[in-house]
């Protein structure tokens, strides 16, 4: 890896951690430390209708009880409202993007944006959102873990960056806080990998650095539904850390880590990295 490493975890504060995310954590973790490089956390708060009370704080906790220090402040995104704004407003003077009227029953049943707003509100409507204009272009990138991708042209919709609720998409939020944050390398779970067209297109837009993907496989329950606190997943308790921390190297194919401590553990987790 190239000098410079930037590495981050971006949880949602929906409600406490539990293994899934913890496997993301220690994942991101280890990328970064056995790269020299940095780790950061960024809590992913933009959507402040999934926000739970006191999530962050002991999200934030946990993380620190399993070990896992970052090297920089945490980033709040529901203090950067303003500046996603100004990002917003540039994509729209740049028609990048483009306000729409459309209301999810109008659209029930189209699994793309069918374009009715796209070249312009229609007479007698006004704005609800704001749509990022997709182009209509091929994309080839490099996964670091899952190979080569592709997306066909056309087959990407025109998706939302600012919501009728007011709330910036995650879409929009993950992108700026990722280029502002210097970040080189994002290793997040492949439930992700489909939003990475996405990324792209806006970086792309945005004349922003691309920073190199890696998706790992998901922590599912006995259903092989992903682990998530939508569905009920548990949290891990600080009192098992080296337990959980144990389960997660074993469930990411590390070997060579004994039961201990967790911050010896973290050594010997990013040593077999």
């Amino acid at each position: 890896m190239h000098k410079g490493y930037i590495g981050r975890f971006a949880p949602s504060p929906s409600g406490r951690l539990h293994f899934g995310s913890l496997v993301a954590a220690v994942a991101s973790y280890c990328d970064a430390k056995s790269n020299d490089g940095k780790w950061l956390v960024r809590i992913e708060d933009v959507d402040g209708s999934r926000t739970v009370d006191g999530a962050a704080d002991d999200i934030l906790r946990t993380l620190e009880g399993f070990g896992l220090q970052w090297d920089s402040g945490v980033v709040k995104q529901s203090l950067r409202s303003s500046y996603y704004q100004e990002i917003v407003d540039s994509l729209l003077a740049d028609n990048f993007a483009f306000e729409c009227a459309c209301t999810r029953k109008e659209l029930l049943g189209n699994k793309l944006y069918p374009g009715f707003c796209r070249n312009g509100l229609p007479d007698g409507k006004q704005g609800r959102s704001v749509r990022f204009h997709t182009p209509a272009s091929d994309l080839h990138w490099d996964d670091l873990i899952l190979g080569k991708q592709f997306s066909r042209a056309g087959t990407e919709t025109d998706f939302i960056i600012k919501r009728a609720d007011g709330y910036f998409a995650y879409h929009l939020a993950v992108v700026v806080d990722d280029e502002e944050a210097g970040v080189t390398r994002v290793v997040r779970g492949e439930d992700l990998l489909e939003s990475t067209p996405a990324h792209l297109f806006l970086q792309q837009a945005l004349n922003y650095s691309t920073p190199e993907y890696a998706h790992f496989n998901l922590a599912v329950n006995d259903k092989g539904a992903k682990l998530s606190k939508a569905n009920k997943a548990q949290p891990v308790e600080l009192k098992d850390a080296s337990q959980h921390l144990l389960d997660a190297f074993n469930f990411l194919g590390i070997k060579g880590v004994d039961i201990a401590f967790p911050s010896q553990m973290l050594k010997q987790g990013v040593a077999n990295w």
